[in-house]
């Protein structure tokens, strides 16, 4: 890579705080002398200059049924990137890639500008890379006091090996007032999680991931079974996500709440990523048009197979 292409990667504030691994992420390439991946030239780069995270024709099959076809996905640093589709689409798929519980049967994946082995690429090593996923169900122990949900399996410890309650109590209140908002309310980090509505369970989960310093959010129909007042309460929760220049990805098959919260909307159907488009570009009428023109599209193949 020449020094002038190098010196305009340096010159975007936006990736000042990244700017040490953005750096050694190129002289990566130029010591390997790898070829960039098409998502790092300039001409492709719009809002930003490198996306966060970077998925290359990803493929994945079960028992010989195809679940994900060719994948093509990026995430920019301080975006909600939406996804949408009807069962079968991909998306459980997709996400438990990202996750590290199942590895690809083809593609690449860059995260930060550096391109993941998908051998080693376990939950633990997605998390430590700032990779946080909290699925629609079982992303909370519901008998469980709070501040072991928020610490469980990264809990601090001492020099003797035993875990410091106090220090987690004290941080579970803290993401309580600060992330679900809950102040005042008889609700300590002893109250199991049951205690808690639904929209206040999806604001722990994300307080938990944002307490953690999680780069990237991916939430899995976070919306699911809640009245109209725990909607507003979650989707406020992830529209705080980005003003702290982190990213999310929400999947879900509410067009209207992922219109409500997202930058940008990606379509999936049949294991393909099919259209994209910025949210400013098309109100939640035309989203639904879309959406329903594509089922038309696709009704004459059949629905891949996704691992639950």
């Amino acid at each position: 890579m020449s020094v002038q292409k190098n010196r305009i990667f340096r010159k975007n504030p936006v990736f000042q705080i990244h700017r040490f691994k953005t750096d050694k992420a190129l002289q990566d390439f130029d010591n390997t002398k790898t070829e960039l991946p098409e998502y790092l030239h300039l001409k492709n780069m719009e809002k930003y200059q490198e996306p966060l995270l970077c998925l290359q024709n990803i493929s994945k099959s079960f028992r010989g049924l195809q679940a994900l076809s060719g994948v093509n996905l990026s995430l920019y640093p301080g975006e909600i990137l939406g996804l949408v589709g009807d069962n079968g689409a991909g998306k459980s798929t997709l996400i438990k890639i990202l996750a590290g519980l199942h590895p690809p049967d083809a593609g690449r994946m860059f995260l930060r500008g550096r391109e993941m082995d998908f051998r080693t690429f376990t939950v633990s090593r997605a998390r430590s890379l700032g990779i946080e996923t909290v699925y629609q169900e079982r992303s909370l122990g519901e008998k469980q006091p709070l501040w072991r949900n928020i610490f469980a399996g990264r809990h601090r410890r001492n020099r003797m090996g035993f875990i410091c309650v106090r220090e987690e109590k004290q941080a579970a209140m803290e993401i309580l007032r600060n992330h679900v908002g809950l102040r005042g309310q008889g609700i300590t980090a002893d109250s199991p999680v049951q205690v808690l509505s639904g929209g206040e369970r999806q604001g722990l989960a994300i307080g938990r991931a944002m307490y953690f310093h999680s780069d990237i959010i991916i939430l899995d129909e976070p919306t699911t079974a809640l009245s109209l007042r725990e909607v507003g309460r979650v989707l406020d929760f992830i529209r705080a996500i980005p003003a702290a220049n982190r990213s999310c990805i929400f999947i879900s098959h509410n067009m209207n709440h992922v219109h409500r919260a997202a930058d940008r909307i990606v379509l999936m159907d049949r294991g393909r990523i099919r259209r994209e488009f910025r949210k400013q570009d098309l109100n939640i009428a035309e989203l639904a048009a879309q959406v329903a023109s594509l089922s038309e599209e696709s009704e004459d193949f059949p629905i891949p197979a996704e691992e639950n």
